[in-house]
């Protein structure tokens, strides 16, 4: 028999949840004030799990967690939390939470989780653990959402937090990858010194190669001076490089060995510099892609990939529009120096209904200019750009247009193609063409409830075919 350890002030709720468990097997007690909670553990070595509510009397369920960690290191504990908060899930899985749970739960989940965690009790009880080092709390910046995948984000990025592993983050453009980096870092050992981002992208191979390991006087034309590249700024840092699937394969293997040796040489010169760097990646492109194409080398991306995080995009969690307006309302009427405005019902339905291609990044440029252009006090739909192009009315008709869809797709098309093109120059017909594929691809594996059999003939490609492209657009 498992013994529980129930922490809530909510006697009623602890025992509705003790009696989901079978009585055979688990035995629950419990303590309604985390003030007990540490002598209690001290005193009762046969204690396998501690379950423990946030908002608890006299001192908070975090604090409590910090101080059984202190008592019992290889303890499991569950914390449990009556409202979602990223910053909360982040300094729980940071400070050695088993997990993070939100109420109201799902039973099958919980009962799950409870069960691994007294079987990882029982594997882990006799084992000597050193304490951790205890770090004071940190917030978790703008990384701001309710949804259930940005739960699981928060506490990915405090459980490798913890770590100095290579974390590689995937995502589209305008979801927020660097602010996850940047929350991961915060929550590091390393955040008292620098984090320094590069974009990949946005440089030509030999200046990346100077921006990142920097150059001797003389090593190119127009190197005046010597210059110290990120790595050495970084030192005892983090570095966030960004795009990293638009890295040429030369850097690639320079970067290789930076991440094999921890040292490099400037461009143009033959010192060794030893540095200790914590890297970060991300790409918007399927790596996976890329190392078929042979445009990215495998034992880099292996060595990028200890850690992987996925944010999905904005479309794919809509639940969080609400919060991230009011979020982004309250940031800019600060800086504007205004009061505070609020969104009317119609203008948020209609921004609930866009697909939001730019993603959170978008979303807060429309915030922001409907900030500026709103006369009132309250945001309208004519303020924001996105609804203004009136796109949310368009749709396809299939039944009139019979086997030629091409007048219902140039009606989606036209109204955001100057966007498209300003946003995008040079890579319009590549973006248009993957989302397409991808929407497609993701709606009839929904229509299937995920079967790829029934996908692939239904789409008319193989299932080797359809397995690629879930991998390339990451297709979850």
């Amino acid at each position: 028999m498992k013994n529980i350890l129930l922490v809530d002030d909510d006697k009623d709720l602890s025992q509705s949840l003790a009696n989901l468990f079978d009585t055979d097997k688990f035995n629950f007690q419990f303590l309604e004030d985390g003030s007990e909670v540490s002598r209690f553990v001290k005193e009762h070595n046969d204690i396998d799990l501690v379950m423990l509510d946030v908002n608890l009397p006299s001192m908070s369920g975090l604090e409590v967690l910090k101080e059984i960690k202190q008592v019992r290191d290889e303890l499991p504990v569950i914390v449990i939390s009556g409202f979602v908060s990223t910053e909360n899930a982040i300094e729980a899985m940071r400070e050695g939470a088993f997990e993070y749970l939100t109420k109201p739960f799902e039973i099958d989940k919980l009962i799950s989780t409870v069960s691994k965690a007294c079987g990882y009790s029982t594997r882990n009880r006799s084992v000597d653990v050193p304490l951790p080092r205890q770090m004071p709390a940190h917030g978790v910046g703008e990384i701001v959402g309710q949804s259930p995948e940005i739960v699981e984000i928060a506490k990915m990025i405090g459980q490798v937090a913890k770590t100095d592993a290579a974390v590689l983050i995937f995502g589209e453009s305008g979801t927020g990858k660097e602010l996850v980096a940047q929350a991961i870092h915060r929550n590091s050992k390393r955040r008292s010194n620098s984090f320094l981002s590069v974009n990949c992208a946005a440089l030509h191979e030999t200046l990346l190669e100077s921006e990142l390991f920097g150059h001797e006087k003389g090593a190119f034309t127009g190197a005046y001076f010597k210059r110290i590249g990120k790595f050495e700024q970084a030192n005892k840092g983090t570095l966030f490089l960004d795009e990293i699937g638009d890295m040429s394969m030369l850097t690639q293997s320079k970067l290789l060995r930076v991440l094999q040796e921890q040292c490099f040489e400037r461009v143009g010169g033959n010192e060794s510099i030893n540095v200790d760097v914590r890297i970060i990646a991300a790409t918007n492109k399927s790596l996976v892609q890329a190392m078929k194409e042979g445009s990215f080398r495998v034992d880099l991306f292996y060595r990028l990939k200890v850690f992987s995080i996925y944010i999905p995009p904005l479309r794919e969690r809509k639940s969080d529009i609400p919060i991230l307006v009011e979020h982004f309302i309250k940031k800019y009427t600060s800086q504007m120096d205004q009061q505070t405005k609020t969104v009317s019902p119609k203008a948020m339905q209609q921004l609930m209904k866009y697909n939001w291609p730019g993603n959170v990044r978008e979303l807060e440029n429309n915030v922001h200019t409907a900030l500026v252009m709103s006369k009132s006090d309250t945001l309208n739909p004519e303020d924001f750009p996105v609804v203004n192009e009136d796109t949310n009315k368009l749709s396809i008709d299939l039944n009139d247009l019979q086997e030629d869809y091409t007048e219902s797709f140039r009606k989606i098309v036209e109204p955001v193609m100057p966007r498209l093109i300003a946003n995008s120059p040079g890579q319009v017909f590549h973006f248009l063409e993957s989302a397409f594929e991808r929407a497609v691809i993701a709606s009839c594996l929904k229509q299937f409830d995920g079967n790829q059999v029934k996908t692939s003939e239904a789409l008319g490609i193989s299932r080797n075919t359809l397995r690629d492209r879930i991998s390339r657009y990451s297709i979850y």
